[in-house]
């Protein structure tokens, strides 16, 4: 399997529009965060998780020329509201691009994206809309997706609830502000871990601080944690040289080769 991360930021991105602080201001690219989105090459093809503003930047950066599927997550907007340029994909191999999501949160994506859904909305000739087919499932069951089999992972997110998964030796996790039993048995044995990390100190009610990421770490460890969701108050550099060393910061761009499925 191959991990890319093409966005490592929360929903401001960094640099913050307006912000002149150290992060935002600094020459090192990795201290560039666009929001939150990543690749992941399964034997079926390439699962792109989350489909953010900066979408089409990002896949550009990454030289994507095709994607097979697209997990989300969840319909904050900093995750979901690039999803009209799966498009690209759609009209150039002339396909139906499969979607996975939480079966809750179908009704939304359907509603924001109404102009997809809806058959009566055809476009004029010359133009084009995506063609994507929402493949809900429920939480407490492995779905098969591209070749492999993927865990949903059930967080919490405030008030709502966000779906990571773990699919063969990798645990991905977004936007949690815990990990519930559950998900910890579910993570048991993982190599690498993706975990979400905003900034040291303050807690925050619906994601981990640094501090909460690194005791999640603890309690899953894994051989590696990356973190992803990182805010302008993290300098690239700093952190890496803070955190233990079983736990580094990703940054956009960065691709990870990882075992196959049965390690």
């Amino acid at each position: 399997m191959r991990l890319t991360f093409l966005g490592t930021g929360t929903s401001f991105g960094v640099p913050v529009v307006g912000c002149d602080c150290d992060t935002c201001t600094s020459p090192d690219p990795r201290d560039r965060r666009t929001r939150h989105a990543a690749l992941l090459e399964l034997p079926g093809g390439l699962l792109l998780v989350d489909t953010p503003p900066e979408l089409r930047l990002q896949l550009v950066r990454a030289q994507v020329e095709r994607i097979d599927g697209v997990w989300l997550t969840h319909p904050h907007a900093d995750h979901l509201h690039g999803f009209d340029d799966v498009r690209i994909f759609t009209t150039r191999h002339r396909m139906v691009l499969p979607v996975w999501l939480a079966e809750e949160f179908e009704g939304d994506v359907r509603a924001r994206f109404s102009y997809i859904f809806d058959d009566r909305i055809v476009p004029p000739a010359g133009t084009t809309k995506p063609r994507v087919e929402l493949h809900p499932f429920a939480p407490d069951a492995p779905v098969e997706i591209l070749g492999a089999p993927i865990v949903p992972l059930r967080l919490p997110h405030g008030p709502m609830q966000v779906y990571g998964f773990r699919v063969g030796g990798l645990g991905y996790v977004t936007d949690a502000k815990s990990l519930p039993p559950e998900v910890l048995t579910a993570l048991e044995g993982v190599h690498t871990l993706v975990l979400n990390a905003l900034w040291w100190g303050k807690p925050h009610p619906t994601h981990f601080n640094v501090e909460e990421a690194i005791a999640a770490a603890e309690m899953v460890g894994a051989e590696r944690t990356w973190l992803v969701h990182m805010t302008h108050r993290l300098r690239h550099a700093e952190l890496e040289r803070d955190l233990p060393d079983s736990i580094r910061p990703a940054w956009d761009g960065l691709t990870l080769d990882l075992p196959e499925l049965d390690g």
